[in-house]
């Protein structure tokens, strides 16, 4: 195969990037080496493209969260707030572990992790665009270029996946132009070893989310389970600690501002290639209509559950994910009401087509394709925009009963010609998702929920509602609240799939068997599958030209920049990246504050501590930080324990738990956070302003050692 855009993008032009820019694809690092070397990596940074080899070996995917092995016998360490529904699930009234934190001091002790819990390791990144967009592939456009696509995607995952234990998928880079294929270990026995408690792990709550200076001890461990062949493996009392052939060693000397740091991860989405309208769409309309849903969900489950600690505790995983995007969207608006982002990107735009229209063969092969995408994308943004509130009004069981007749649906098909997502392949996690929903589920929450956007969607026109829905569900014109909330009443009462065995118990039955059912959310789920099918086919139509036109756009953007010099890494996707640059303060704090230090302290701990809420920090903690029971993790500089740190790298959503690794790639603490200001860099980066934080590892280990005197897991590391 030629080679790739990907490669050509960063090949002649990385230097023109800024060293601590970019989320570089573990295959593009020898192209930076200079910039890699010059930034203080004592590593072969042609060390760090072997996905088996050290340290990239020791690198996982939680699926949401990154993570990394610190010990042979696969103990995992990763944020806090990654395994904050694992500690929620395993927690009750009587025994919280939210509160009180947990520590396994044997194996036996270890929990099992939230349902469909997972640790994927990494093993190959193959380039497959060849064999994705075939030249057959090419000539097809709307849904059925969709449809090919899925099926060389599902030919070449099954392909992968013919080694047991493995979970293979294809990746999209550059808006659609290029695929990749990901090999991973599938490990699915996952347990929950040591949390702290929440007034360290989540100190500072949501007041401190996203914002400098902070003190959170944002870690947490779980443990890889295997069979006693090695193999991955279901939970079983049987099975062992999976043995990782890398796994990262502590960095015994301590970090200061200005050293090398690396974080490698999985960061979940940026979006720095996209399009002006997508820009305003966004900005304007998506993330405020998103921050105001947000505070009603959180206002809701905070008066549903008042007085509940049992309720409280089954929703705390969703209420704080809910908390971090709620202040991270209100973070990127205010950015973007501050600045000239749009006019940049408009002009930016402006340019791409000036260039591409000034030579005929450029505007032969992209023009169309430029403005074709901008017009597919309005479409796509105005049916978002009508169906905003339908796509929060249906009950969770009504949910997930059509899940389960799609299942039923697409189980009579041969597997390869399955919905993607329902082969055999997702039926454990499938199934364990829908066994374990009623451990984060309180029907007087859901049913509050639903009904706040139910009556926003019922007092849409009728025109702009879906009318399969409307007849399933009983909702006609003009319906008070009172009206909808009696028909959920009724709906609710009617379904017993509340429970988990009844749930259960429809996996495996034919679509008949649901068609005869009496059950509320089965019949609603039956009425409404027509329609559901049509308007999805709708839909594929329309994201196979938007696949076709923006894969162009993006060729077209790629060889624009490469002509002015520029370098065009690829937007985040969920795959593995390596981001570089140092621990550096700010000369200059938001809004125009004074500067930040790069480190805060156990100090800043003492001084915010209230003994309630939000900085509740342990007594015990605050004992020890008293009596200066700091052992050998105080700080020479700072002349105490340091808590966390900032630094230059480019982090994004996804990268929560990536280990952070300085110049000998010795593990130095967890990257968890950034800044408020700063995280507009998802959509334009900020090189004066971005900052990430970091919790340190000494800060780890004090806490470990003196407060939760976890020394069996410190020795396991080999941090003594």
């Amino acid at each position: 195969m030629k080679k790739s855009l990907l490669a050509l993008a960063i090949l002649s032009t990385a230097s023109a990037a800024y060293a601590d820019e970019g989320m570089w694809m573990p295959q593009q690092l020898p192209q930076i080496a200079n910039q890699l070397k010059a930034a203080g990596l004592e590593l072969d940074p042609a060390k760090l493209t072997k996905l088996t080899e050290f340290p990239a070996g020791a690198i996982v995917s939680l699926g949401g969260c990154s993570a990394s092995f610190v010990s042979p016998q696969g103990l995992v360490a990763t944020n806090h707030h990654c395994v904050y529904n694992s500690v929620a699930v395993n927690s009750t009234k009587e025994r919280d572990l939210l509160a009180n934190g947990f520590l396994a001091k044997t194996l036996a002790e270890e929990l099992p992790a939230a349902p469909g819990s997972r640790v994927f390791v990494t093993e190959e990144v193959l380039n497959v665009s060849d064999r994705i967009i075939t030249p057959a592939v090419a000539k097809l456009t709307g849904k059925k270029r969709i449809d090919a696509i899925e099926k060389n995607q599902k030919a070449l995952v099954a392909e992968c996946e013919k080694e047991a234990g493995y979970r293979c998928t294809v990746a999209s880079f550059y808006g659609g132009l290029e695929f990749y294929r990901l090999k991973q270990l599938e490990i699915r026995d996952v347990r929950l070893v040591h949390a702290p408690a929440e007034g360290i792990g989540k100190f500072g709550g949501d007041t401190d989310n996203w914002m400098w200076p902070r003190h959170t001890g944002d870690y947490g461990f779980y443990r890889a389970y295997v069979s006693k062949d090695g193999k991955a493996a279901d939970y079983s009392k049987d099975n062992v600690p999976y043995q990782p052939k890398h796994h990262l060693k502590i960095a015994k000397e301590g970090v200061k501002e200005g050293d090398f740091i690396m974080v490698m991860g999985y960061p979940g989405r940026t979006n720095r290639h996209r399009l002006p309208s997508e820009v305003a769409y966004t900005f304007e309309w998506n993330y405020p209509a998103f921050v105001q849903r947000s505070a009603e969900t959180l206002a809701i489950i905070e008066r549903e559950t008042a007085g509940d600690r049992g309720a409280a505790l089954k929703y705390a995983g969703l209420k704080a994910n809910v908390n971090n995007y709620f202040k991270n969207r209100k973070g990127m608006l205010s950015s973007y009401e501050n600045s000239d982002f749009l006019a940049r990107k408009t002009q930016e735009h402006a340019d791409l087509k000036a260039w591409v229209n000034a030579d005929a063969k450029r505007k032969k092969e992209f023009a169309a394709d430029i403005e074709a995408v901008e017009k597919l994308i309005a479409q796509r943004d105005a049916q978002v925009k009508r169906d905003w509130n339908l796509d929060s009004s249906s009950p969770r069981f009504l949910t997930a009963a059509r899940t389960l007749y799609r299942l039923a649906h697409e189980s009579t098909k041969p597997d390869a010609e399955r919905r993607a997502g329902m082969q055999e392949r997702d039926m454990g996690r499938l199934k364990a998702s829908v066994e374990g929903m009623d451990r984060t589920y309180v029907e007087k929450v859901d049913k509050a929920l639903v009904l706040n956007s139910l009556v926003k969607y019922a007092a849409q026109p009728a025109a702009e509602r879906n009318a399969a829905f409307d007849a399933a569900m009983g909702i006609k014109d003009g319906m008070k609240e009172a009206e909808l909330k009696a028909l959920l009443d009724t709906m609710y009462a009617g379904s017993k799939l509340a429970n988990s065995a009844e749930r259960a118990a429809w996996l495996g039955k034919k679509p008949a068997d649901f068609k005869a059912s009496n059950d509320s959310f089965i019949k609603a789920a039956v009425a409404m599958y027509e329609d559901s099918m049509k308007r999805e086919a709708a839909d594929e139509e329309l994201a196979g030209k938007i696949q076709q036109a923006y894969a162009n756009y993006m060729k077209a953007k790629i060889a624009y920049m490469n002509s002015k010099g520029k370098a065009v890494y690829p937007d985040a996707n969920g795959t593995l990246r390596v981001t570089f640059g140092k621990i550096q303060g700010r000369d200059h704090g938001a809004d125009g504050t004074g500067s930040w230090t790069a480190f805060t302290t156990v100090k800043g701990v003492v001084a915010k501590a209230t003994g309630e809420g939000e900085f509740n920090a342990p007594v015990k903690q605050l004992a020890a930080i008293k009596a200066k029971d700091f052992g050998k993790y105080v700080d020479p500089k700072l002349g105490t324990v340091p808590v966390n740190y900032l630094a230059t790298l480019d982090i994004t959503g996804g990268n929560s738990g990536s280990a952070a690794l300085n110049s000998k790639g010795e593990f130095i603490g967890l990257a968890f956070d950034g800044t408020l200001d700063s995280i507009i860099s998802d959509w334009d980066f900020n090189a004066a302003n971005t900052r990430d934080i970091q919790v340190d590892v000494r800060y780890m280990l004090w806490v470990m050692k003196h407060v939760d005197h976890a020394d069996n897991l410190i020795k396991e590391m080999g941090a003594e």
